[in-house]
């Protein structure tokens, strides 16, 4: 993409509440905007992290603490924008951040750019329990979900959608930093779910069952895009899951851009229908019994693998964003199918592997050496320090759980996590 198509009298300032030093999605958005020129400035605590290494960094930030309100959130941000003292075009990288910035649009609006988004949505789509109201409207395929009101309905629960069953936190973005209660688990008991919701309280939304849809090849998929003034879906497009980081349950860690009609109907239908504006990531699980793609999670704002949709013309979620805020004409590329996306550190071979229609690596890039270095070096001393909690965890056995059912007995706050597409991204690559 030609510099000139962006308007580069608008600085981009980017936002992000959670402390996650593996963070890759925050990046890319980095490298995407400053390699067109655009002036970068990043609200984040990037202290330990490899992104502050980057040479398109125009100015760091810093952020609102973890869990702090939505006005909290909207008073760092007033008072970065009277340091950048000019309009910018401002994009949240988490859920936390992106509910703050819809819901204090009106006092946002002078000092930044926003989409039109409706103050209430990005809030609704990102609440895992109202996503499953807002499918159930809309007639949207989604795994049966039940929310209960008490410990015993919780495990009653449980046992009508059959073990194992999927645990979720409603509003993820709001468990505590420094606890040990995750977004979403795998629970194969009764009890597992009954002392989840005792736990209410502490995680600070509401807790909800899910019907478990296993995971498996060609099951996992995922949809970028940025929709603009007029509702048009830009810059982004259908993807699969290659491989996960862990193992079959986790972050995208080999992803492919492939041609999927169901899924990019569905999801157009679905920005159509909310009148939603702005760049979202939606992820998906095929059912392998009635082939039908299930939506299981709605993020209102940029996905981590989000550079993998990058066109022709050099158009991606981010800079459509820009474009679309600052009225330039969007560029008018091609898509790129077979196009993929490896996260160097938990993919190293893939990253090596010759890769004929293209490939984007979320650290390392030729014209941006430093993160890609710092990357490993902290990638290093951060699996020597969880080297020895693997090597117990692999010398447990299972135990009988009170449900007669053979499990590993274990507090609900370590089951493992159930997918990528379950996980907030900043969840995603610190949950192992």
């Amino acid at each position: 993409m030609s510099v000139s198509l962006l308007d580069t009298r608008v600085p981009a300032v980017l936002v992000r509440i959670d402390r996650n030093p593996f963070h890759h999605g925050t990046l890319g958005a980095v490298r995407s905007l400053g390699r067109a020129g655009v002036d970068v400035h990043l609200v984040a605590d990037v202290g330990g992290s490899p992104v502050r290494r980057s040479r398109f960094v125009r100015q760091l930030h810093p952020p609102p603490p973890p869990g702090a309100a939505p006005a909290d959130i909207a008073r760092v941000l007033l008072r970065v924008a009277a340091r950048v003292a000019r309009p910018a075009v401002l994009i949240p990288l988490d859920d936390a951040s992106a509910v703050a910035v819809s819901r204090a649009r009106v006092e946002l609006a002078p000092a930044f750019l926003l989409p039109q988004q409706p103050g209430a949505l990005a809030a609704q789509v990102a609440d895992k329990a109202e996503l499953a109201a807002v499918c159930a409207a809309l007639d949207l395929p989604h795994p049966l979900t039940l929310i209960p009101d008490s410990a015993a309905e919780a495990a009653a629960a449980a046992w009508r959608l059959g073990l194992p069953a999927v645990a979720k936190w409603s509003r993820p973005w709001l468990l505590p930093a420094a606890g040990d209660l995750r977004s979403t688990v795998v629970i194969r008991s009764a009890r597992q779910a009954r002392e989840l919701y005792l736990r209410t309280a502490e995680a600070g939304s509401r807790l909800l069952l899910q019907a478990f849809l296993p995971p498996g090849p060609d099951l996992d998929w995922f949809c970028h895009g940025y929709a603009d003034r007029t509702g048009t879906v830009r810059g982004g497009g259908p993807g699969r899951k290659l491989h996960a980081w862990p193992r079959g349950a986790g972050l995208t860690s080999v992803g492919r851009w492939t041609p999927n009609a169901p899924v990019r109907a569905l999801t157009e239908r679905l920005v159509g229908e909310l009148g939603y504006r702005g760049i979202f990531d939606l992820d998906f699980r095929r059912c392998p019994t009635t082939g039908a793609y299930h939506l299981l999670d709605f993020n209102p704002r940029p996905g981590a693998q989000f550079r993998l949709f990058t066109d022709t013309a050099g158009l991606d979620v981010v800079r459509a964003q820009h474009l679309d805020l600052t009225h330039r004409p969007m560029p008018q590329g091609a898509p790129r199918p077979g196009r993929a996306f490896v996260v160097e550190n938990y993919a190293p071979l893939s990253a090596l592997r010759p890769a004929p229609a293209g490939r984007e690596l979320a650290w390392h890039a030729p014209d941006d050496l430093g993160p890609g270095w710092a990357m490993w070096a902290l990638w290093a001393r951060h699996a020597a320090r969880r080297l020895p909690a693997r090597l117990r965890r692999l010398g447990e056995r299972p135990e009988r759980d009170d449900t007669r059912t053979r499990v590993v007995r274990q507090s609900a706050n370590t089951a493992p996590p159930l997918t990528d597409s379950s996980l907030t991204d900043d969840e995603k690559a610190t949950s192992h």
